[in-house]
């Protein structure tokens, strides 16, 4: 499957909570949930705004990956850009019926070519440690474990902690 990695737009509004509302539950099982208020439209268009004003300003970016006929498979966001230091962080999720068709290795190293291309020299990450998947992501494009905290915290019933990461040239 062919995909691509695109800037978010306001035009993709709706496209977007439709994917939320979808994989909310997968989600809501990998990272704390965003809360129902998320959810409700208004909402989430003025977060919307608010995102693409942030990315117009340049402190992040947002990402939509997409199979070739548009449809949104999951999202990358470059954020908390530190343009002196030519770094910032990232983050991704890949729909729940995508999952384990390397899309999200994929999705990740075309950006990683572009913020390479585009500058940056240090990109930090984290997952939790009970996120394999993940961190075998992050591995395969060349990011590199610096700890896994020692605080935990619960989510779902579950003790974790924080694994950080670091793609560095």
């Amino acid at each position: 499957m062919d995909i691509t990695v695109e800037k978010l737009r306001l035009e993709d509004a709706e496209a977007v909570i439709d994917f939320e509302k979808e994989n909310r539950a997968y989600f809501e099982k990998m990272v704390p949930s965003r809360g129902d208020d998320y959810y409700y439209f208004d909402n989430f268009i003025t977060r919307h705004h608010q995102l693409l004003n942030e990315q117009s300003q340049g402190l992040s970016y947002f990402y939509l990956i997409r199979k070739t006929n548009g449809e949104i498979l999951g999202r990358i966001n470059f954020v908390d850009i530190d343009k002196t230091q030519n770094s910032g962080h990232i983050g991704y999720r890949v729909g729940e019926k995508h999952t384990g068709h390397g899309i999200a290795y994929r999705a990740l190293h075309t950006l990683m070519d572009k913020l390479s291309t585009d500058g940056f020299k240090k990109i930090f990450a984290k997952t939790t440690n009970n996120n394999i998947a993940s961190q075998k992501v992050l591995e395969k494009n060349g990011f590199k474990k610096i700890e896994e905290s020692a605080e935990e915290f619960v989510m779902n019933g579950e003790k974790l902690r924080f694994v950080n990461y670091i793609w560095a040239i």
